[in-house]
């Protein structure tokens, strides 16, 4: 895990899906006027410059965010996510893109709370210079995300959304958001809680959105995004899901209108496409 910069794979398709989704549910919670907290697991650097090393040596960007730069007549919550990467890049072009952190932070209000979690040590020091100045409505700590939970939940205003997207280098981690998920509907059983994961061949991937739906969460959200059909050989990531307990009534609706046409900007063959399931009481 400690080996994962996301620097590689910023803006690309899942984090198309993944921010967007971010986007929508922060939005929901800052309709009404109680205070609210965002928990981020696996914070990352905060933002990606496009034209680093890191991010050039794939540019994965051209197939994710690229494709939604240049086009016309997005749906408004897309419309929305372009608009808030626009402001990261505000001489027009596309040289930037924001973390997850950052995305947060700019739908916070003055009552609102960041907390965000890193391990890889040289994130972590991106990280505070991403928010330096921030002062306590941004609190960074440099460690597991996972256990970092225990301490911070329920945030003290009894309202949040917790972000969990590790890198899914190892089984562990298949294993960690389940057994994360569980202790933390425990302390705050209603939250909000996101989490994102690959489309992959491997079996952990395979079995994990019926590991989720074990947990017997009233309130679901899942939503996929495909980009291809996997490949012959089994190898590479396809798509990604988002998978939301206790999700805004809205956000069903808002990805229903969404998702085809963004599914269709990010096509990459056959095989692109989504889906969207869910259940509430």
């Amino acid at each position: 895990m400690l080996s994962y910069r996301h620097a590689f794979h910023a803006g690309n398709h899942a984090d198309v899906l993944k921010h967007l989704t971010l986007v929508r549910i922060a939005r929901y919670l800052g309709e009404k006027p109680a205070p609210f907290w965002i928990v981020d697991t696996h914070a990352g650097a905060g933002r990606y410059a496009l034209d680093s090393e890191y991010a050039s040596k794939l540019a994965e960007y051209r197939d994710g965010i690229g494709r939604l730069w240049e086009a016309e007549d997005l749906p408004p919550a897309a419309a929305d996510y372009v608009d808030l990467v626009r402001s990261l890049n505000p001489d027009g072009r596309l040289r930037h893109y924001p973390g997850s952190p950052w995305l947060a932070s700019q739908l916070l209000r003055d009552g609102d709370r960041l907390r965000l979690f890193e391990l890889h040590s040289s994130d972590v020091k991106l990280l505070q210079e991403c928010f330096r100045g921030r002062g306590r409505q941004v609190t960074i700590t440099a460690g597991d995300g996972f256990a970092g939970l225990k301490a911070v939940l329920p945030p003290p205003p009894r309202r949040g959304l917790v972000l969990i997207d590790p890198s899914y280098e190892t089984r562990d981690d298949y294993a960690n958001v389940i057994k994360g998920l569980r202790e933390a509907l425990q302390r705050f059983p209603t939250g909000t809680y996101a989490l994102w994961y690959p489309l992959l061949a491997k079996p952990e991937a395979q079995k994990l959105p019926g590991r989720l739906r074990a947990l017997g969460a009233a309130d679901w959200l899942h939503a996929t995004l495909q980009v291809s059909a996997p490949s012959r050989d089994g190898f590479g990531m396809h798509g990604s899901g988002m998978f939301i307990i206790n999700p805004p009534w809205t956000l069903k609706k808002t990805l229903q209108d969404t998702l085809p046409q963004v599914a269709a900007l990010l096509a990459q063959g056959d095989g692109a496409g989504f889906t969207l399931e869910g259940e509430s009481t």
